[in-house]
């Protein structure tokens, strides 16, 4: 079913927005470790799991580039792939997220081998970069939009964790430091391309499942963790 009227850009924005109430900030798992509640395992968990979804954002970013014939568009959505990958002047999320490890207790080694990565987690992850690589690029786009929501999740771990987690080292915490300002840089682009490709009622309605399928991909992860992690063995 259909709107009959196309909506406003300020009223497909705010659509799109109010779908943070589904955003896995509001997931049990993720409750719980805002409050200080998850053990040091379930953390390690939480992270060894994670760092699958790191190391496939610059996949997701390919696929989107590879589909997508606008240069322009390019030109701007590459610098998610360097940001991610890193060069030798800055390292990068993906490392960034190792040291994180690290600082959790972890080996670079159990992280980059993916020894203690959940199957259902594996499958979200994989889900999401076939979408990507199959879908028409505007819409690719239109699913990174999560990170409209991602600061407020970014900023409660960095004022959260030093009380409830005093064990992790501090220098660990700099990838949810570093992901704030760039998370908002490329919020603007992928509403600027989304509010410019999806006009009509039946589009605008397509983005809106397309960013319910996203946010079930990062529920769904959590989902896998917390079902799971009370049967791993230790991580450390």
């Amino acid at each position: 079913m259909t709107h009959p009227v196309a909506w406003t850009a300020e009223e497909f924005e705010a659509r799109l927005r109010a779908k943070q109430a589904g955003y896995h900030i509001h997931h049990p798992f993720n409750l719980r470790m805002r409050a200080g509640e998850c053990t040091p395992e379930e953390i390690r968990t939480w992270v060894a799991n994670r760092f699958y979804y790191q190391v496939n954002i610059p996949l997701k970013d390919a696929a989107i580039l590879s589909n997508c014939p606008d240069r322009a568009t390019r030109r701007e959505w590459i610098v998610r792939i360097h940001d991610h990958d890193g060069d030798d002047a800055q390292p990068g999320g993906i490392e960034s997220w190792v040291r994180l490890g690290v600082a959790v207790g972890l080996t670079r080694d159990a992280l980059w081998s993916h020894r203690h990565l959940l199957p259902g987690v594996r499958f979200a992850v994989d889900a999401y970069v076939n979408f990507a690589r199959r879908a028409p690029w505007q819409e690719a786009v239109c699913s990174s939009l999560t990170e409209m929501f991602a600061p407020d999740i970014h900023k409660e771990r960095l004022a959260g964790w030093p009380e409830h987690y005093p064990w992790v080292q501090p220098e660990g915490l700099a990838y949810f430091r570093s992901r704030i300002p760039l998370a908002s840089r490329d919020v603007e682009h992928g509403l600027r391309v989304t509010l410019d490709y999806f006009r009509t009622p039946e589009q605008q309605l397509r983005a809106l499942d397309i960013l319910q399928f996203k946010l079930d991909i990062l529920w769904s992860m959590l989902d896998a963790i917390q079902q799971a992690h009370a049967h791993e063995p230790s991580l450390v």
